[in-house]
């Protein structure tokens, strides 16, 4: 945990803010697998892990991957009175494209596909040069501020949810069988999570911002 008492008035490099309360800290990093925790909102602030650059690489790599093919795979496919039909995520994404609706269609594509195909391809591009200990890549810094930007608009996990709901209440009146890219999504949503979890931010940023002190 850190320590509000006792602030030096030193650079601003030695201090560390809690994104939540705005709790000020000096800044006291931790050893691997430890916390640093805000004593005030109990926000997690530094997160350090061994290893866990290669680990987030590797869950990013594999999202882009499911997210891929879950977007051509086929989804669901519902058969009644003797009709069946399967469909894709981008199928039935798609499949208001009539007027006003169109906009509304593209944006839910985009949030459940494009948006963390996106914020994936940028983790990947932010990290990829700071595990190999090389300089950052450029406009790094700016890269991984649009990844986190886009992670409220990560709706994944959203989409999960809303089909599950919408399988119960379709059960009883068809016949529902899973895809492949239905538990591609699964998966994708538990490697999104888990990807979330290892990611430390601050240490990132550290990385970015002073390349010779990891």
């Amino acid at each position: 945990m850190f320590r509000e008492d006792g602030i030096s008035r030193g650079p601003l490099e030695g201090l560390i803010v809690c994104p939540v309360c705005d709790a000020t800290y000096q800044l006291q990093r931790p050893k691997n697998g430890e916390r640093a925790v805000c004593t005030r909102c109990h926000k997690v602030l530094i997160a350090p892990r061994r290893k866990a650059g290669m680990q987030i690489i590797a869950v990013a790599v594999a999202v882009v991957v499911l997210i891929t093919a879950a977007s051509v795979f086929p989804f669901l496919e519902i058969s009644a009175a003797g009709r069946s039909n399967a469909v894709s995520i981008i199928d039935a994404a798609l499949s208001f494209t009539q007027g006003p609706m169109l906009v509304l269609a593209l944006m839910t594509a985009g949030f459940i596909l494009f948006v963390p195909l996106v914020r994936m391809l940028l983790t990947l591009y932010v990290l990829i040069p700071v595990v190999l200990d090389r300089p950052p890549a450029r406009h790094a810094i700016r890269a991984f501020r649009w990844a986190e930007a886009m992670r409220p608009w990560s709706m994944a996990e959203i989409f999960a949810l809303g089909c599950a709901v919408a399988l119960v209440k379709v059960a009883g009146l068809a016949t529902v069988s899973f895809g492949p890219a239905f538990w591609m999504f699964g998966a994708l949503v538990v490697l999104v999570i888990v990807h979330d979890s290892f990611l430390c931010k601050w240490s990132v940023w550290n990385s970015l911002e002073h390349p010779k002190e990891r």
